[in-house]
């Protein structure tokens, strides 16, 4: 089984859902900033996080995050000029990062312009300036996570190596029948995070949702469950209509 008692909190709806998203980031950023003096974060891309981006970017969650000890990551990203609708950077800059009063050299794009694998290789230099010695990357003090309807999360997809050792990874190839060309964070970087919020949100991710939470471990088959923190918090934040099966 992935966990014997995964943290999962189940909400009406996205918006109560995203409501209760934002709390928690609020409450990681007010902490993170208290105790260390910066606050990491790794942004999901996706539709799941929309809501949640537009509630920080307003009042009173934006008057109650520090921004400007705020350094913001992407968890993946798709290797497109920032232009494209579909890069996740874009998203969140239109949505949330253009209407705060974060610097911006404390936002850490991926260079999706480039090749995916230039694109991974200078995002683990990025990643490095940041790092958390023992470690080669930053420990995040919030990474947030969606889940796609056949398990997979960020650009983690089914069949793809459990367990690589570099930070960042180039992903290439076919995933279902559309070329992949991604950059994402490795399992070790998620699960060195101190807290992970995974958000999912629709009846169509009911089933897999529940074999990832109380299913057999197929790490292989069901990329979301190798994101087990080893230090760290886990909780599930979900609708009541992706909890339908639990």
């Amino acid at each position: 089984m992935a966990d014997l008692n995964p943290d999962v909190r189940i909400f009406e709806d996205l918006d109560a859902l995203s409501q209760a998203a934002a709390d928690a980031f609020a409450v990681a950023s007010t902490r993170s900033a208290g105790e260390r003096g910066r606050f990491l974060v790794a942004l999901s891309g996706g539709s799941t996080p929309i809501p949640l981006y537009r509630l920080l970017g307003a009042p009173p969650y934006v008057g109650q995050i520090n921004w400007g000890t705020t350094q913001v990551f992407w968890g993946d990203e798709r290797c497109v000029p920032v232009e494209d609708l579909e890069n996740s950077y874009r998203q969140v800059h239109d949505i949330l990062l253009g209407h705060v009063t974060v610097p911006p050299k404390n936002v850490h794009r991926v260079p999706s312009e480039l090749e995916p694998e230039d694109a991974a290789a200078e995002y683990q230099r990025t990643l490095k300036e940041f790092a958390s010695p023992p470690l080669d990357w930053p420990r995040f003090d919030l990474v947030l996570l969606g889940m796609g309807s056949d398990g997979h999360t960020a650009s983690l997809f089914p069949g793809s190596e459990v367990a690589p050792t570099a930070p960042a990874l180039a992903v290439t190839g076919n995933y279902e029948d559309r070329p992949a060309r991604r950059v994402t964070l490795s399992p070790a970087v998620f699960n060195s995070a101190r807290q992970v919020i995974f958000l999912v949100s629709g009846e169509g991710k009911a089933g897999v949702l529940k074999r990832v939470l109380y299913g057999k471990s197929e790490p292989e088959v069901l990329p979301a469950q190798r994101i087990r923190p080893l230090d760290g918090s886990l909780i599930w934040m979900v609708d009541r209509a992706a909890a339908s099966q639990l």
